[in-house]
């Protein structure tokens, strides 16, 4: 009897270490769901964000600009007649808050409205007069390019330069501003 009794208290003792005494079976259960509940949670975050990569559609769209060749060239005469002004505010006004000059006879980015208001300065006490020779113009849904070859005549010194330049334009929803202005001297004589 004492032999059956150690039998059945030893079974006993293994009984309450069963995940089932502990309520381990349940919490495992409950643990799982919960697991998988947290796991749908993120991949439904995640797809979120990935809907809102470049490329994807997302809440915000983007209203274009309907424009044509023609235009995008007389936004070249625009700036080159405010340059026939004197007056660098009515040239920098051309330009977008957030832009960049990089300009032929400058070593110094200009960034700012400040730093291109005293690029013009100069500039323009030698009367520049621009004409293009040669471009190409791309049009996307509210920006364009214009690049090509350009040619500067000076009347107050009667210099004469050949550069390249590149526009950069973007629709702000009431006009089209430069967002960069490259230019550069033609690398041969």
């Amino acid at each position: 009897m004492d032999n059956q009794q150690s039998t059945v208290t030893v079974k006993t003792e293994l009984d309450r270490r069963t995940p089932e005494f502990f309520g381990l079976a349940r919490f495992e259960a409950v643990g799982r769901r919960a697991v998988a509940l947290s796991l749908l949670a993120a991949l439904a975050a995640l797809a979120g964000c990935a809907s809102n990569r470049p490329g994807f559609s997302s809440a915000r769209t983007e209203v274009c600009k309907t424009t044509s060749e023609q235009e995008i060239a007389a936004l070249f005469d625009r700036w080159n007649q405010s340059l026939q002004t004197g007056d660098p505010r009515k040239v920098v006004a051309n330009y977008a808050e957030k832009s960049v000059l990089l300009a032929t006879v400058s070593n110094t980015p200009r960034l700012n409205a400040a730093q291109k208001l005293d690029y013009f300065e100069h500039f323009l006490e030698d009367k520049p007069f621009g004409r293009i020779d040669s471009r190409t113009i791309e049009i996307g849904c509210t920006t364009a390019v214009d690049a090509g070859l350009y040619t500067f005549t000076f009347a107050k010194t009667g210099a004469i330069v050949k550069a390249r330049y590149t526009y950069t334009y973007k629709w702000d929803g009431g006009q089209w501003l430069i967002t960069s202005h490259h230019s550069s001297a033609m690398p041969e004589k």
